[in-house]
């Protein structure tokens, strides 16, 4: 099974309930009135797509019933096409440093998935021929080292840890080195989960970045925020803090797999202009892949 089916599979919640009720309300009536736009937009709020995707696209409609009328008017072509323009300058993939370290810090709250996305990550650029090293900075939380170890031996991508309750500063410091010792083209870091409201464990990973920039001069050059899908719109506070505490550079979605909240990805993604670089549709290794905004919009209405 391609990804793009995997992907239709995940939204099969999101989906199945949208596209239906999307496609009855316009049927409906041979008009498209006051009543029936109501409708539409409960139905698209329900999926979580936010306030502003969802006036986009009832304006979308608008437009295309007063130019081509009713008849031949495919609603859920034209949300899906409002909903690729908006996610159409995210770009799938990691900025590497040419013939330099390249180091990724992969942060969050608890239970989102960080382990598991640094262990795909490091295995999606090794199977491009570049060299990965996993740093297990996630010092605190019980078995997260031994976890990291696991994936690393499954993977083939060495992993550099230190002992239980260390100071995951001098982890990652400990990592660069190692990683530059090994010629490596990436390191990805993997930051102990912290819940956003906690000032302190904030407080705390910007100086894991700081150690990393003395370590390594403009590091880190990625900082991924790991989100897990089926919470939807709930994601979006974890956003908002964490992009104030340690500017992010791009979005990884997580367990997009049997969510019906699969369109919280447009409204998180739109406010703050934070590219969504992967998304991940199962346990896989190669479930974790980069995001195409076309696949995505098609796979969230059902278009094809």
């Amino acid at each position: 099974m391609g990804f793009f089916d995997k992907l239709k599979t995940a939204f099969t919640k999101t989906t199945s309930a949208l596209s239906h009720e999307l496609r009855r309300i316009v049927t409906r009536s041979p008009r498209l009135t006051a009543e029936s736009l109501e409708e539409l937009e409960a139905a698209l709020l329900r999926a979580d797509l936010g306030m502003a995707t969802t006036q986009q696209i009832l304006q979308a409609v608008r437009v295309a019933f007063e130019t081509q009328g009713k008849a031949g008017l495919e609603f859920v072509e034209v949300a899906a096409r409002e909903v690729e323009k908006n996610l159409s300058s995210t770009t799938g993939t990691l900025t590497a440093r040419p013939g330099e370290l390249t180091v990724v810090s992969v942060v969050g709250v608890n239970g989102t998935g960080k382990t598991t996305t640094c262990a795909k990550l490091a295995h999606w650029v090794q199977q491009r021929g570049e060299p990965a090293v996993l740093a297990a900075c996630d010092t605190f939380r019980a078995a997260a080292i031994e976890q990291l170890k696991l994936w690393g031996e499954r993977l083939q991508v060495p992993v550099v840890a230190g002992a239980y309750q260390a100071d995951p500063a001098s982890v990652a410091h400990d990592a660069i080195a190692a990683a530059q010792s090994r010629g490596a083209r990436w390191l990805f870091v993997d930051t102990a989960g912290r819940l956003h409201t906690k000032n302190n464990l904030m407080a705390e990973l910007q100086k894991v970045h700081r150690v990393i920039g003395k370590k390594l001069p403009g590091a880190p050059h990625e900082v991924l925020l790991v989100l897990d899908g089926s919470t939807g719109l709930n994601a979006l506070n974890q956003a908002r803090e964490f992009n104030k505490a340690v500017p992010l550079t791009g979005l990884v979605i997580t367990k997009l797999d049997g969510t019906s909240k699969g369109g919280a990805v447009v409204a998180i993604q739109q406010e703050l202009s934070v590219p969504v670089k992967f998304i991940g549709v199962g346990e896989q290794p190669d479930d974790l892949q980069p995001f195409v905004a076309k696949e995505f919009a098609d796979a969230l209405f059902a278009v094809r």
